[in-house]
C-alpha cells in the first residue's frame, strides 16, 4: 500500500465552504484577511489557504502511538492506549471553535447514531483537540455535550477527548497530514473539515472530508479497517461492489464488479432450476439429450 504515500494532495477546504451554510461568511472573512502569526512575517502577508489549510493523505501512515496528552478527566494517557483492540475514529479539532469543529462532531455522531456498530465495542472516538492552550475541562464538556447526543447508555468508554502540549499536538497532525493556521485578525484557527478511521494498529485507513458522513461510508470504513472482523456477510459481499476513492473521501459502486456479481449470480440462477427440474423429472428431451451427448 505505499502508492498511497505519492497520493495528490487533497484540498478540502471548498468542500468544506460549499457545505457550511451559516458559516460561510467567517470562512470568506478568513480567507480575505488571514496572515500567518509567525514572528518576523510582515503583517500584511497572506496565507494561501489551499496550501496552509487542507489534508495530505497519508493513507497507511503509521501514527505515534508514544505520544502524550490528557483525556477529559486530567488523566495522562498515551495515544496507545485507544488502540490495540479495535478501529479508531479520530477527529481533530478544538473545542472553542465556534463553528466548524462543531458541525464535524455534529454529522459524525449524526452518522453513528445511524449505525448498528456501538463505540466501546466495535470502534472508539478519539477527539483531540489541536488548540494546546485548551485542557481537560473543556474536553470533559465537550464529551458531555456528545454523550447527551449519541444517546447510547453504557458507551461512553468508547468516546475519548484529548487535549495536549504543542509538541505531542505537532507530532499528530504531522502525521496524520492535516495541516491548519492560527489566524491573528479573528483569533481563531483556519482549518480544513474531516475524520480518519485507523485500524487497531494505528495506521490510516480512510479520510472522510466534510461536515456530513455518509452513514455507509463510515460503515464500510470500520469494516475495512477492522480487517472485515466485523460486520455480516451481507457486508462482505457489498464491500466487493464498492471501491474507496482517496480523492473524494467517499466509497462508490464499481459497475464491473457489479455486472460479474450479477453474472454469476444469473448462471448460479440456472444451474439450481436445471438440477431442481432434473430431479422432479421434468427436464425437457433436448436438454436432457444434450446432457448424456456431452
Amino acid at each position: 500500500m505505499h502508492h498511497h504515500h505519492r497520493l495528490r494532495r487533497v484540498r478540502t477546504l471548498f468542500v468544506v465552504v460549499a457545505l457550511v451554510g451559516g458559516a460561510w461568511p467567517a470562512v470568506a472573512q478568513m480567507g480575505a484577511g488571514m496572515v500567518r502569526d509567525t514572528p518576523g512575517t510582515p503583517a500584511d502577508q497572506q496565507v494561501n489557504l489551499l496550501e496552509d489549510v487542507r489534508y495530505d493523505q497519508k493513507l497507511d501512515a503509521q501514527v505515534p502511538l508514544d505520544l502524550l496528552f490528557r483525556d477529559e478527566s486530567g488523566q495522562a494517557v498515551t495515544l496507545g492506549s485507544y488502540f490495540g483492540r479495535r478501529p479508531v475514529i479520530l477527529a481533530l479539532v478544538y473545542y472553542e471553535c465556534p463553528m466548524l469543529c462543531s458541525q464535524v462532531l455534529n454529522g459524525l455522531t449524526s452518522a453513528l447514531d445511524i449505525l448498528k456498530f456501538n463505540a466501546g465495542t466495535e470502534f472508539d472516538v478519539v477527539a483531540v483537540s489541536f488548540n494546546p492552550k485548551e485542557g481537560p475541562g473543556l474536553a470533559s464538556a465537550k464529551k458531555r455535550t456528545y454523550m447527551e447526543r449519541y444517546r447510547r447508555p453504557g458507551t461512553e468508554g468508547g468516546w475519548h477527548f484529548l487535549t495536549g502540549t504543542p509538541e505531542s499536538i505537532a507530532q499528530l497532525t504531522k502525521a496524520v497530514g492535516f495541516k491548519y493556521v492560527w489566524d491573528e485578525r479573528t483569533k481563531q484557527f483556519a482549518h480544513a473539515a474531516g475524520v480518519m478511521v485507523l485500524t487497531p494498529e494505528g495506521r490510516i485507513s480512510k479520510y472522510f472530508f466534510g461536515i456530513e458522513y455518509s452513514p455507509r461510508d463510515l460503515r464500510f470504513g470500520l469494516i475495512e479497517a477492522s480487517q472485515q472482523k466485523i460486520g455480516t456477510p451481507v457486508d462482505q459481499l457489498l464491500l466487493y461492489c464498492y471501491h474507496y476513492d482517496p480523492a473524494t473521501g467517499k466509497y462508490g459502486m464499481v459497475a464491473m464488479t457489479v455486472l460479474r456479481i450479477l453474472g454469476l449470480l444469473t448462471i448460479l440462477s440456472l444451474v439450481a432450476f436445471w438440477i431442481a427440474m432434473w430431479r422432479r423429472g421434468r427436464v425437457p428431451a433436448k436438454m436432457a439429450g444434450a446432457g448424456h451427448g456431452a
